[in-house]
């Protein structure tokens, strides 16, 4: 990922000057496609921060589609499917800092699909199904017993319930034929009475309350899921469809905490979706929020102040995990840790770039895997300056990049097996089958691989067949001058919309391209070295400031700096930070490459609440790496988050 060259020391000192000139005077502009300028305005971010977690406790047993309360200090968790499809009567509790999860009664009508509401102080689950929709509304109790307290005007299923005051509004569904049109309310769970229609109806929608309107999200309508956004107005009785969703969504979970509404997983294209989207009744739009750990659909969801919790769910099979979203200015990480449990799920790899060689890594400090090993040997021409190495092929390899070796080398995980490899060791080049300092190198999609040959000054691409078929620059041509030229690139994150976001050390740019190097957007930041740019959002990215002290940013396509961290002295200091990434559960984590440790900082506080390495002390030893500058994470799934646009 880094150039350390004299001439890149040299352009980094000359960048320096040019963020004191910066900093002192007007900012740069943003240069688009269409040659317009748009002056950039440093600030700081007003949205809120949200924190998504996976809560070291886990489901008695595997469970979708169930129904949650809120206890106060815990959970209440009703019916649901099993991994067998059975549907249960099961009633549990979960007390997230004592006991866990506990059975603490049933349900006397089993139910699946069904909906919840606390309304005059009893905790109601209103219809669902097993082999027939019903109507039965329960009554959960203080003690283990559950009641049944009345029944529907009509059989629903596949619908959400939400509290405004102490009325539930009862929204979408499916009465066994038809979807479900009109909007009920009850106080007491035996006498309803409807108040307004939904002008499309949907089964299996995401539903949350803001003050007293009711938002509908997405859903599925007519067989197909549905980008529809219907806003419920309790007051008037009026229901309209003021918006649509990014992509057609169902069987996701609506929460609102602190004042704003997140719809967070279901199902997009038919499978499983770990994203997290905030909703802005102004605009009416969604913008991301983070990811989930792992993607969930049809999810159980309850929220105690300011968590909401979502329990279980599916991807594929029922789901035990609980997870967290939790929006706050500041929590002490001492809080942080207690109310989220582990740092990270799944599994770390680690370019171990001193050291020469790669390391597996879990929550726990556990290294799992070690390359190369003596059962594991190093490809032909050695193994050496490992400089990135992301997991693909749903973590069944790795692929890393030799920036100093220029060569890219693609292994099978665990087995260590070199599937194959490209450039030559230790010898660079610009024609076929030559490198000059490759860096991040992505398997996409379709089998092509994409990588930043810094000094070669292109993004290339290369085949199945390792054959190179375009790129992005002149080669040789070293100058920020898109779309003609690129300058001395070591970063080409992989887009959702196949573009890729492309750093340039020269001159301190990041430019979006599409794969044909049309240009879409460059905008020069006020850093010394930006590195490995990610996109957090519709108009939100995430840059590393490779220098010392280093420091990360979150910045607009404008240039407007939203968030930073750069502490100058101190354990929190970075020296040359190479890759800062967004975690499923909103830590930032960090390649910190000359403190020799990889870092998890709480964006909130700027603490670091976890890391691997002793800090300043390089070595090969238990907790130890040495200029560690890369990163990556496998969930359990067989999903990586860190970039999910790639094979």
């Amino acid at each position: 990922m880094r150039r350390r060259r004299a001439v890149a020391l040299a352009l980094v000192v000359a960048v320096v000057i040019g963020v004191a000139t910066l900093f002192s005077g007007s900012p740069h502009p943003r240069v688009s496609a269409t040659g317009k300028s748009h002056v950039a305005t440093p600030g700081r971010a007003t949205t809120p921060h949200l924190r998504i977690s996976e809560s070291p406790w886990l489901l008695n047993t595997p469970l979708s589609r169930a129904v949650a309360f809120s206890n106060g200090t815990g959970l209440v968790v009703a019916g649901g499917i099993g991994t067998d499809q059975s549907t249960t009567a099961s009633v549990l509790q979960f007390a997230p800092t004592t006991t866990g999860v506990t059975l603490f009664g049933s349900l006397p009508s089993p139910t699946h699909d069904a909906a919840a509401a606390s309304v005059g102080g009893r905790q109601l689950v209103f219809g669902g199904g097993t082999q027939h929709v019903s109507d039965v509304v329960q009554a959960l109790q203080p003690s283990a017993s559950a009641t049944i307290v009345g029944h529907l005007p009509h059989p629903r299923a596949d619908f959400s319930a939400v509290t405004i005051g102490s009325t539930a509004y009862l929204v979408g569904g499916y009465d066994g034929t038809n979807a479900s049109l009109d909007v009920l309310t009850t106080t007491d769970g035996a006498t309803f009475r409807t108040v307004a229609q939904l002008p499309v109806g949907v089964r299996y929608p995401g539903v949350a309350a803001l003050g007293t309107d009711i938002y509908v999200f997405g859903g599925e309508s007519a067989g197909a899921a549905s980008t529809a956004i219907q806003r419920v107005d309790t007051r008037t009785g009026q229901v309209r469809v003021v918006g649509q969703l990014p992509q057609p969504r169902t069987e996701a979970v609506a929460v609102t905490i602190g004042g704003s509404i997140y719809l967070a997983g279901g199902r997009v294209g038919g499978a499983a979706t770990s994203d997290v989207l905030r909703f802005d009744p102004k605009a009416v739009r969604l913008v991301s929020a983070g990811q989930l750990p792992a993607p969930v659909s049809d999810a159980a969801t309850a929220v105690n102040g300011d968590t909401a919790y979502l329990v279980g769910g599916e991807a594929g099979a029922p789901m035990s995990s609980i997870m967290l979203l939790q929006q706050t200015n500041t929590v002490p990480s001492s809080q942080y840790a207690a109310r989220m449990g582990r740092p990270f799920v799944g599994r770390m790899v680690i370019a171990d770039r001193g050291n020469n060689r790669l390391i597996v890594v879990n929550a726990n400090k556990q290294v799992s895997w070690t390359y190369p090993s003596a059962t594991m040997p190093p490809p032909a021409g050695g193994f050496y300056y490992p400089d990135d190495a992301f997991f693909a092929d749903h973590g069944h390899s790795i692929l890393t990049n030799q920036e100093e070796n220029h060569t890219i080398v693609h292994l099978g995980f665990p087995s260590g097996a070199v599937l194959w490899s490209y450039g030559h060791p230790k010898v660079s080049g610009s024609t076929a089958g030559y490198l000059n300092q490759p860096d991040d190198a992505f398997l996409l999609r379709d089998g092509t691989i994409a990588v930043a040959d810094a000094k070669n000054c292109r993004i290339l691409f290369i085949n199945a067949q390792r054959q190179p078929t375009s790129q992005i620059g002149t080669t040789g041509n070293c100058v920020h001058d898109p779309p003609r030229s690129v300058g001395y690139p070591n970063g080409d994150t992989p887009l959702a919309n196949g573009n890729f976001l492309v750093s340039e050390i020269n001159g301190s740019w990041i430019t979006e391209y599409t794969p044909t190097g049309t240009l879409v957007w460059t905008v020069h930041l006020p850093i010394a070295y930006p590195s490995d740019p990610q996109q957090l959002g519709p108009d939100l990215y995430l840059c590393a400031d490779y220098t010392r002290p280093g420091g990360i940013l979150e910045f607009t396509r404008e240039g407007r700096i939203v968030w930073s961290y750069r502490p100058t002295s101190g354990d929190g200091m970075l020296d040359h930070p190479s890759l800062a990434e967004r975690l499923p559960n909103g830590l930032i984590g960090v390649n910190d490459d000359y403190r020799h440790r990889v870092a998890l900082i709480e964006p909130a506080t700027g603490a670091i609440v976890w890391q691997y390495g002793a800090t300043d002390q390089p070595g090969t030893g238990p907790n130890q790496v040495n200029i560690p500058d890369g990163f990556d994470l496998l969930l359990p799934d067989g999903s990586t988050p860190l970039h999910t646009h790639t094979r």
